[in-house]
């Protein structure tokens, strides 16, 4: 039988649906891209906002009408948080949440015999541990994405995540190794490793993210990178380790969400635009050449113009390579939800506009900043359109003629004299050979 896999959200999702894959690739069922072939469906859902939920839903009805023997699996965050619901979905036959997901082939086979709709959404425990979900799906890319850490401690006012994935666990350092030694051996020269919360990797047993990171150097990755990381977790420790590790990218994605201290405060972040300030101040001490990314959220319940213009003015101040700009979407169980002064969705597109006009020209700037710059670049994919495209350090995407090698590029390190830039991207040539490296 064929199964089609669909993920939306995060790359925590992105992983857990690699894993799933493997789960039931190993039970003898195969995978297609084409939903039109496929005999079952396993939706990874994300419920970070009520208008995902949407979507989620809207890619379940549909596939059930193009196909009404298809087998449809329900599983992500949606169906973890709101598991009720989530059972009351008719063209959904089997949904299980974020949790025992181990058990998907068995349901999956239960179902097949049995045609009666399943619904295992476990609850989780403190003593949950990690739950290991390995995958070798990346075998068609340079870069393979490793989830290490799960769980969520800090209950943001806006947000459902710490109910739909429980509290923090990490990945055993042992099963770190062992995935990390896979992927290298597979031929992936860049690990990334993600989390929900990634920075809190190791704290039930006093372990660090350093630590992970150590691993992953010490089993032969060429580059490693972080994903989304929880500023005031970012210490002098962990930066003075980080920056002595080959191979570090040293590209930074702080999660702001607002730049007025008054907001961060009704979300219950826990810093505020001072203390950001100092920690990136802090990071570009150790990593001169650094990118920092962040997400910033405008509308936040009660947020008048005033505390929008802090914000705006303080992402001019800090220099980010990219903003990732939304509007707040009000989520049911989420504290910000019942707040008072909810504000108007035209206000929220309005300053979501004007939040993303700065960000691109941010973006352009930094990447006019890379010219005239050699850096090692990481080829990962010819596009057809005449270029070979890798990544810096930094995360700058560098393009360069195809004309210049005909040979193929992929998965190896080259030195890229940065000639020119425009507004997503850099361009240039490959330096001296005499700087080239190939993994």
């Amino acid at each position: 039988m064929l199964c089609y896999f669909y993920t939306f959200g995060c790359k925590v999702n992105t992983c857990e649906t690699a894993g799933m894959e493997k789960l039931l690739r190993e039970e003898g069922f195969e995978t297609t891209n084409d939903p039109s072939k496929a005999d079952i469906a396993v939706i990874n859902s994300c419920t970070v906002t009520a208008s995902g939920d949407s979507r989620v839903l809207g890619m379940v009805k549909r596939l059930k009408t193009n196909n009404p023997s298809m087998i449809i699996i329900l599983t992500g965050c949606y169906a973890q948080a709101f598991p009720e619901k989530a059972a009351k979905i008719k063209e959904a036959d089997i949904v299980i949440g974020t949790k025992d997901r181990k058990n998907l082939p068995g349901l999956l086979k239960e179902y097949i015999n049995r045609r009666e709709k399943l619904c295992c959404v476990s609850q989780y425990e403190k003593e949950d541990a990690f739950e290991l979900l390995k995958c070798d799906s990346f075998s068609k890319n340079t870069r393979a994405f490793l989830k290490i850490q799960d769980g969520c401690n800090c209950f943001c006012t806006y947000c459902i995540i710490p109910y739909a994935r429980g509290r923090c666990r990490s990945m055993a350092l042992s099963d770190l190794r062992e995935s990390v030694r896979s992927l290298v051996k597979e031929g992936h020269s860049e690990i990334v490793l993600c989390g929900i919360n990634l920075a809190f990797y190791g704290m039930e047993w006093g372990g660090s993210l350093l630590e992970a990171v150590k691993c992953v150097s010490e089993e032969g990755a060429v580059r490693i990178r972080l994903g989304s990381l929880e500023p005031e977790r970012i210490t002098d420790e962990l930066l003075e380790g980080l920056a002595k590790i080959p191979g570090f990218c040293p590209q930074f994605h702080l999660s702001l969400q607002s730049g007025s201290d008054t907001v961060l405060k009704r979300m219950n972040r826990r810093y505020t635009a001072a203390e950001y300030e100092d920690i990136c101040r802090r990071v570009r001490k150790y990593f001169p050449d650094c990118a920092f990314t962040t997400d910033i959220m405008t509308g936040f319940p009660g947020e008048t113009e005033k505390e929008f213009e802090e914000t705006m003015a303080f992402a001019k101040k800090t220099g980010f390579a990219v903003i990732h700009v939304f509007r707040y979407s009000r989520r049911p169980g989420t504290a910000a939800a019942k707040m008072e002064g909810q504000v108007q969705e035209s206000v929220k597109t309005e300053r979501m506009k004007k939040l993303r006009e700065l960000g691109e020209h941010m973006q352009e700037e930094h990447l006019r900043k890379q010219v005239g710059r050699t850096v090692p670049v990481l080829f990962e994919r010819e596009k057809g359109d005449g270029f070979h495209i890798g990544h810096a350090p930094d995360g700058t995407v560098v393009k360069i003629p195809e004309k210049n090698t005909k040979k193929s590029l992929r998965n190896s390190l080259f030195y890229v004299t940065i000639e020119e830039s425009d507004a997503v991207c850099c361009f240039g040539s490959i330096a001296d050979s005499s700087s080239a490296n190939q993994t």
